[in-house]
């Protein structure tokens, strides 16, 4: 593991500033696989290309990251680079043929319930009743930027873990798919076996 990750900061860091530049602003719209969160424009554009390497791979996985890099790579007319890209995986291990076989597992694990509502949205009672370390899961929210310093300081003002969480999903109506995804990601870090529970349920 980490070739492909090593592949992605290799041909990101070959990038000068306008090209990375394009290179995010192509990424806000590229068509994405069914089941993948797109990285927020907000999130996105501050980046360097360590930082977009550690996020291309958090949202992405190291085999989808680098075939969605390549593809952006050829759509900023960076073609060299992306084959460049390609050979690095092929040499590695990670042949383009068996990149895709592991994805549709991947990708059904991120996503939504087949009724479209999201994780998040369908147990939102149970979450708010349920989760415990709201504290751990609004770092790793204000950390990925999801929510503001105020919207921060609001949540932990709060003086019970559902109130927390109450004032926590007050928020969620003005967030996208991929926001919500990291809502998510944070549950399953901090809370493993809550998720779990509510996954079978």
């Amino acid at each position: 593991m980490g070739s492909g990750r090593d592949a992605i900061l290799e041909a990101l860091e070959n990038l000068t500033a306008d090209e990375l530049k394009k290179f995010k602003m192509k990424l806000l719209y590229v068509p994405l696989r069914d089941g993948y969160g797109r990285i927020p424009r907000g999130m996105l554009l501050p980046m360097d290309a360590l930082d977009l390497t550690d996020k291309i791979v958090s949202f992405y996985l190291e085999a989808y990251g680098s075939e969605l890099t390549a593809t952006v790579l050829r759509d900023i007319g960076m073609q060299e680079m992306a084959e460049l890209l390609e050979v690095k995986l092929t040499a590695s291990g990670a042949k383009p043929a068996e990149i895709k076989a592991p994805l549709q597992t991947a990708a059904k694990s991120r996503e939504a319930p087949k009724s479209a509502i999201h994780f998040v949205d369908q147990h939102r009672r149970a979450l708010i009743s349920r989760v415990t370390d709201v504290e751990g899961v609004l770092d790793a929210l204000y950390e990925d930027r999801v929510v503001s310093e105020e919207q921060y300081q609001a949540v932990r003002a709060e003086s019970t873990n559902p109130t927390k969480m109450r004032k926590l999903f007050s928020f969620t109506p003005s967030w996208n798919q991929a926001c919500k995804d990291l809502l998510l990601q944070a549950l399953r870090d901090t809370q493993p076996f809550l998720v779990e529970d509510l996954e079978k349920s």
